[in-house]
């Protein structure tokens, strides 16, 4: 199959993004200092140098600006924002610990600024190649009608992936997808498909040459990341159970303290200023306390600012708020765009009720009613609720509860401290993606009408 992003083109961008990384820095002592006061500075500066551009080219991967092609510019200047944000802390970090004094801190500033404006300026330019070159796909979507339909509606609110929908399939009888060959690239596959229409479908691109996306059910997840094992010389596949071992549970625990301890001495100072915000923004407490489903399914009591009026559900009972929710206090809005409403979780932690990194913890109410409707939903309770996760980085808050559970179990099953860390630093990025903090919409399934639907023979 032909390699649509080569890895030498990602080698590229990785090294001029890099290199714009290093000439932001020394750029910034020549611009803030005569060249007579910059050689200690400098000195300084060689020494945090490969700090700085281990952790770019690091945070520059998670954030997966090393691939341009079918994003958004928009989504391009939140990665950006995201990496070099996370990019100056690490250097503030790494200039205390190493005691580079010399380098000044206006100078951290400045940099971070400059490193922003040229690697804008970089990505702006290879996004454009990107456009005049990258060809749309044509897709053909396989799975019965409300999943082809939910699917290409998806496939259809973001234009720039540049997917163009011509046909969809449900029945499978003499691979009815032959006579198409020709006039498709991409085939996405339902969940609900069986294993043996996967199969001939996974074949079939295999031997075409054309790309397939598989949505996952619960026995594709269970075989995620599987081990190759044997009986006498029977090779089989080994699934792992959907459960961290004790080691990892320790280090979980370990790093849930150390990085909770860390950002409640340091986050203080913001504690008090929305508690300040929000006893005068509208009457009544200043936290807002619910019961949550955690681990092995036990009710824990969860910790948040208050976002809402006082007793904002006793009318309407349990609802998940909306967009533009009226109940919503406008230094709730502000805070819940910001995330800062979460801060209080933090607590939850160092009291074992919640990890920093995990799945979403839900209200007993939706959990009982999600478990009846969603096979495998209650795996993501082998693991304590987070503050963040896999669902909330990759995720939106309109992804349905069957796609939030999917990143749940991935997480669940690929678990590491590494793992932790890097949701942490894509967090940053969340942050600032304002459809993050949207409240819940209505997806709407396409109606297929429009697309040819391909029949077996």
């Amino acid at each position: 199959m032909r390699r649509r992003f080569p890895i030498l083109r990602k080698l590229l961008i990785l090294t001029i993004d890099l290199l714009l990384i290093a000439a932001g820095a020394y750029l910034s002592f020549f611009i803030l200092f005569p060249i007579n006061d910059t050689q200690n500075g400098l000195y300084s500066f060689y020494n945090i140098l490969p700090i700085m551009l281990v952790s770019g080219a690091f945070l520059l991967n998670i954030n997966d600006l090393l691939y341009l092609s079918r994003k958004n510019f928009s989504n391009i200047l939140v990665n950006l924002a995201a990496t070099i944000f996370s990019l100056f802390i690490i250097v503030m970090a790494a200039s205390f610990i190493m005691r580079e004094f010399a380098y000044p801190r206006s100078v951290i500033f400045f940099t971070a600024f400059i490193q922003f404006i040229l690697l804008v300026a970089w990505n702006y330019i290879c996004w454009q190649i990107d456009r005049a070159f990258v060809r749309r796909k044509n897709v053909l979507v396989v799975g019965d009608q409300e999943e082809c339909g939910r699917i290409v509606a998806r496939l259809n609110a973001y234009p720039h992936f540049n997917y163009n929908v011509k046909y969809f399939c449900e029945i499978f009888e003499n691979q009815p997808w032959l006579k198409i060959e020709d006039n498709i690239d991409l085939v996405v596959v339902a969940a609900n498909m069986s294993l043996k229409d996967k199969a001939n479908i996974v074949d079939f691109c295999h031997r075409a040459s054309k790309q397939v996306f598989l949505v996952p059910d619960s026995y594709e997840l269970f075989c995620f990341n599987i081990e190759l094992d044997k009986i006498d010389d029977i090779p089989v596949f080994r699934a792992k159970y959907l459960k961290p071992t004790l080691e990892k549970l320790i280090l979980k625990r370990a790093l849930d303290l150390i990085v909770a301890t860390t950002a409640v001495v340091f986050l203080s100072p913001i504690f008090v200023i929305l508690t300040i915000l929000i006893k005068f923004g509208s009457p009544g407490s200043v936290f807002y306390s619910q019961v949550r489903t955690g681990r092995d399914e036990k009710e824990f009591t969860l910790y948040k600012f208050r976002t809402m009026i006082e007793n904002a559900e006793q009318e309407t009972g349990p609802i998940i708020a909306g967009k533009d929710d009226p109940r919503i206090t406008s230094v709730g809005r502000f805070m819940r765009a910001t995330r800062l409403d979460e801060l209080p979780q933090l607590i939850n932690v160092l009291l074992g009720d919640m990890s920093v990194v995990g799945p979403r913890p839900e209200r007993p109410f939706f959990v009982e009613q999600f478990k009846k409707e969603i096979p495998g939903y209650h795996y993501r309770h082998n693991v304590k609720p987070g503050i963040t996760g896999m669902a909330q980085v990759h995720g939106k808050y309109t992804s349905t509860p069957y796609d939030k559970l999917v990143y749940d179990l991935i997480y669940i099953q690929k678990y590491s401290v590494l793992s932790d860390l890097v949701i942490m630093l894509q967090t940053v990025r969340v942050l600032l993606s304002k459809e993050s903090s949207q409240g819940k919409t209505v997806v709407k399934v396409t109606d297929l009408s429009q697309y040819e639907m391909i029949k077996t023979n």
